[in-house]
């Protein structure tokens, strides 16, 4: 929060006229259509991207025990797989901020549903103790635990460990990769950075390009920790959710 004091300090945009704002609105308006229109040709360059087949027999773990990834698709044509990072035998507060930041945005399942995809979380971590975590951040999504053959075998070519969106089809009984991504990518699931982007303050992280005197954490302050916590527990402990992941999670 930036307090009144703090507030009396900080920079701001120059005061005009209307007209003045609107024309500087209106030019910057042309720009962001352009963007989108980017946005759209990327987007359909996706689409045509060849895929490669993934063996649908690969073992999960999930609600029910033993699954495997062609379960994980729930009988949908297509599902969007978020690979979340986990800290084996740490307590909640030392588990992902950034994994959390996102996975806490996923609330609504029905617009995926409704064109024939499912959602699910992929956790790259024990599944007793990461269910726990699931529960005490009140997420509703399908929740597996891909254990570290199972992790091979998905991530060819990459690091375990990291956080990944995979996107996968359904072909009758044979599963195939389209599409994957990761760092920066996974703000795909993020509505919060976006509407940050549309305030004067932005973000207010060290790397924006932001005039003199506008707010900024400092470097290496975490983003997405309030006082030592991924920020969205807080809410969860105020609410009474329980934080214990177990004997393992301590």
């Amino acid at each position: 929060m930036i307090d009144d004091n703090t507030a009396d300090r900080l920079g701001t945009p120059e005061i005009v006229d209307r007209d003045s704002f609107q024309a500087k609105m209106e030019a910057l308006r042309a720009r962001e259509k352009v963007h989108t229109r980017e946005g759209d040709a990327i987007a359909a360059a996706r689409r045509r991207l060849p895929m490669v087949k993934v063996d649908g027999a690969i073992p999960l773990i999930g609600t029910q025990g033993a699954v495997t990834l062609l379960d994980a698709f729930e009988g949908r044509r297509m599902l969007i797989a978020y690979y979340f990072m986990w800290h084996a035998g740490h307590p909640a507060p030392e588990q992902c901020e950034g994994c959390t930041w996102v996975t806490s945005q996923v609330r609504e399942p029905s617009y995926v549903h409704s064109r024939d995809v499912t959602y699910a979380t992929f956790c790259q971590g024990p599944y007793p103790e990461s269910a726990r975590y699931r529960d005490f951040m009140g997420w509703q999504m399908p929740w597996y635990c891909a254990p570290r053959a199972s992790l091979d075998a998905l991530l060819v070519g990459r690091r375990v460990g990291l956080m990944y969106i995979v996107c996968y089809l359904r072909l009758g009984a044979d599963v195939f990769e389209t599409y994957w991504t990761t760092w920066r990518g996974v703000e795909a699931m993020d509505n919060n950075y976006r509407l940050l982007d549309l305030t004067v303050y932005g973000r207010q992280e060290a790397w924006e390009d932001s005039p003199a005197g506008w707010p900024r954490r400092l470097e290496g302050v975490d983003r997405m920790r309030v006082d030592g916590r991924p920020t969205a527990q807080w809410s969860r402990l105020k609410a009474g959710y329980s934080d214990d992941l177990g004997p393992s999670g301590h």
